[in-house]
């Protein structure tokens, strides 16, 4: 330790000691993990009708073509006849925090950003569709490239504005050959804006905001995201299997 002084060697193990406590990040680097934003669904079943807007929705915003769906409604029977009923199950991708889909891919193209999203970086991927296998919900689809009309219309011919890119759809570019998924319209709510699911679901069930603010408010609706769990029994899909998805449905 020539030319360091005992002050220095102990500042400097001082420090050495506050990111090895923090797992190896720097206090700075953990306070601003932990106030990240962590964007987030709460879906409430029981004002689910089953209309199926938000897929509606959902294409039309984000541009996919056939075979490419970002989001589900699940259909199921209920109950013992004669007493029997329909249940809805809004299915888009959970943007778990223990992603599956993160851990298989080869090229780290599928990725956590910071706000909690998993996103799929385009140039990187491959389209081995590995993470396709991997994912428990079923929320991925792949781009083959097929259009729906031979003479492509105004809708086929519009850039996706998913992740902010505005990339077209051309032979041989991506996001043809890519794995694609649903983003919770981070582009919308770069913006300011919810969902498209969110702002067109006629029985306001979906509700979206920021699970990581105690007083954060549905960014569509004004409730209190914390209340809603607080109050109304919930469960996620799968939870046993432990990937911590994004999405709580109030049952």
């Amino acid at each position: 330790m020539e030319g360091v002084s005992r002050r220095d060697f102990l500042k400097g193990a001082g420090a050495a000691a506050v990111v090895s406590a923090a797992g190896g990040r720097s206090a700075a680097e953990q306070s601003s993990s932990e106030t990240a934003v962590r964007w987030s669904m709460i879906v409430d079943l029981k004002k689910c009708a089953g209309c199926t807007a938000c897929a509606v929705a959902c294409k039309v915003e984000n541009h996919t073509p056939p075979g490419v769906t970002y989001l589900l409604v699940m259909e199921e029977e209920v109950g013992t006849y004669p007493d029997v009923r329909r249940r809805f199950v809004f299915k888009p991708c959970m943007q778990c925090t223990k992603s599956s889909c993160t851990r298989v891919c080869p090229t780290k193209a599928t990725y956590h950003r910071r706000d909690g999203i998993v996103a799929i970086d385009y140039d990187k991927c491959i389209g081995c569709r590995y993470c396709i296998q991997a994912c428990p919900y079923g929320s991925r689809a792949f781009d083959y490239g097929h259009n729906y009309h031979q003479e492509l219309t105004p809708y086929e011919t519009q850039p996706s504005p998913e992740y902010g890119e505005n990339r077209s759809r051309r032979p041989q570019k991506s996001p043809i050959g890519n794995v694609r998924k649903c983003t919770f319209c981070i582009h919308r709510v770069a913006k300011g804006l919810g969902p498209a699911c969110a702002e067109t679901c006629i029985g306001q069930a979906i509700h979206f905001g920021d699970l990581n603010n105690p007083e954060a408010r549905c960014m569509v609706h004004g409730e209190k995201l914390q209340e809603l769990l607080a109050t109304r029994h919930h469960m996620r899909l799968k939870e046993e299997l432990g990937n911590e998805p994004a999405v709580y449905y109030l049952t």
